[in-house]
């Protein structure tokens, strides 16, 4: 059985972590996409005393959704995923509302017999997601107006 879930309120990961394990998987990979206090632009050059390259300061994110057609199309990549890979189980969780930089804004975990199907599992779940469902992302800067953002033109996106 899969966990797919939009929620306003912080993900909890113990939750996500539970729905997807099973006796038969060998391996469960969770990954969390957070909001970072930067955003680095692959064109910048500037760089922080940590070495981090230098872009916009993130004081908050924004995510709405068209909640039905978001959640109809995350169980389609659930079940797309589960006719790819051999999963046990899978588990997609996005947050919707305000999102505070190291706060997590989506979660994505699988559990299938072997770590390679995981991890690849893993990885186009979180793709797919991005690419494809009816999520949108409002980066809210201290300096700046916010800013509606396309998946495809963040760069090196929040999450």
């Amino acid at each position: 059985m899969n966990f797919i879930e939009l929620t306003d309120q912080p993900i909890d990961v113990a939750k996500v972590l539970q729905s997807v394990s099973h006796p038969d998987a060998g391996g469960e990979v969770l990954f969390l996409g957070t909001t970072r206090q930067f955003t680095a632009y692959p064109d910048s050059k500037e760089q922080d005393r940590s070495g981090d390259a230098g872009g916009q300061h993130t004081a908050f994110l924004v995510y709405e959704a068209y909640r039905e057609m978001a959640l109809k199309q995350m169980e389609r990549l659930a079940e797309q995923a589960c006719q790819n890979w051999p999963l046990k189980s899978v588990a997609l969780v996005h947050r919707l509302g305000k999102v505070m930089p190291q706060e997590a804004s989506v979660a994505v975990a699988v559990s299938s017999p072997h770590r390679e199907e995981a991890f690849q599992a893993a990885k186009w779940l979180i793709d797919s997601i991005k690419a494809d469902v009816t999520i949108w992302k409002q980066e809210n800067s201290p300096s700046e107006d916010a800013q509606w953002v396309h998946p495809t033109n963040s760069g090196a996106a929040h999450e």
